[in-house]
């Protein structure tokens, strides 16, 4: 099949950034229903990081190969495969087995990429023809390996907020999946409200759509300017990434409003009160990505809108610690991508 038998991998030594090494491991062959990949480009989230910080999966056996979210070329498939060939472009889903319904425990905490299953920081990686996706022609492969996670976690918190025209969608800062939400509500005609920490980035989020840009260092209690930007309506889906906001996004939530709580950048703990919850009857949900059939549907979504994910940098392999260090900084506007 393949003439050599090895290929590089970044692996994690020791938990932290600085345990970061470049090592080599055994190609793996595609089995019954399996397609290997040649892995070009690998995005990176928050999650890759929290992992690699020893503080989300304390337990996870080391070394290990860190990141989920790769876009890549099918190299070979194994027997009884079906809808991909060799030279396909694929971005394999970030939970295996989760094709569409409802996640169940099991898939949650096992069937991750990059922890606890191996990572896509290498060179070949091998995974179920039924859990990837042909990636989309008009997007390059640093632009298809933003989708797994980031845009996947967007999508289902807008449908989950049961989105429409004229929606007041609030989003924080500017990570993948603040961005990619501002870009699909946008598309589907709500108003966006977005947070941010700077004027540069500010401008940036306007020239992307969003209405209204509130800077939270100059307002930190943001939640009252979000509600004099609606009027006094208030959000009615509110996209909550820091995880320590989740009292001010519930005061800035409008009457019978979603919160899409996806993220925690900015801790696991907060203070409520419950009384902001059941007067205005605001429903809070944690989400989880979405399945193989939201990543179908969300890939369709920018096709027809031309929706392009919105790329901070691109790092080389050799470069991958220096990502993962640009990511920590917290000075990223959009995705940032590491190529093999």
């Amino acid at each position: 099949m393949l003439s050599e038998s090895k290929m590089r991998q970044l692996q994690a030594e020791s938990f932290g950034i600085d345990g970061l090494a470049i090592g080599r491991g055994e190609i793996p062959s595609p089995r019954f229903g399996e397609i290997l990949i040649r892995v070009k480009a690998v995005s990176l989230n928050y999650r890759d990081l929290v992992v690699l910080s020893g503080s989300y999966m304390p337990d996870l056996q080391l070394p290990y190969v860190p990141a989920s979210d790769a876009c890549g070329i099918v190299e070979a498939v194994g027997e009884g495969v079906r809808g991909f060939s060799p030279g396909d472009r694929v971005i394999p889903c970030y939970i295996q087995g989760w094709r569409d319904g409802r996640l169940t425990a099991e898939q949650r905490y096992r069937n991750t990429l990059g922890g606890p299953l191996p990572g896509v920081l290498r060179e070949f990686v091998t995974v179920p023809a039924d859990d990837a996706v042909h990636a989309p022609p008009e997007l390059s492969d640093a632009q298809g390996s933003t989708l797994p996670i980031a845009a996947a976690t967007a999508w289902n918190t807008l449908m989950r907020g049961e989105i429409r025209a004229g929606s007041r969608v609030l989003v924080q800062g500017t990570g993948g999946v603040a961005v990619f939400a501002l870009q699909f509500a946008r598309a589907m005609g709500a108003q966006v409200i977005a947070l941010t920490s700077t004027e540069l980035k500010a401008q940036r989020l306007r020239e992307l759509g969003a209405e209204v840009v509130i800077n939270y260092r100059e307002q930190p209690q943001w939640a009252s300017a979000v509600r004099e930007a609606t009027g006094g309506h208030g959000a009615d889906i509110v996209v909550e990434t820091t995880g320590s906001s989740l009292q001010q996004s519930i005061a800035a939530s409008a009457f019978g409003g979603f919160i899409g709580l996806v993220g925690f950048v900015g801790g696991y703990e907060t203070t409520l009160n419950v009384r902001q919850l059941i007067g205005p009857m605001v429903r809070i949900e944690g989400i989880v990505v979405g399945s193989k059939r939201t990543l179908l549907e969300l890939i369709e979504a920018m096709r027809v809108n031309r929706i392009e994910p919105l790329i901070d940098s691109v790092f080389p392999f050799e470069r991958a610690a220096d990502a993962f260090r640009h990511l920590e900084s917290g000075s990223h506007l959009g995705k940032i991508v590491i190529e093999l």
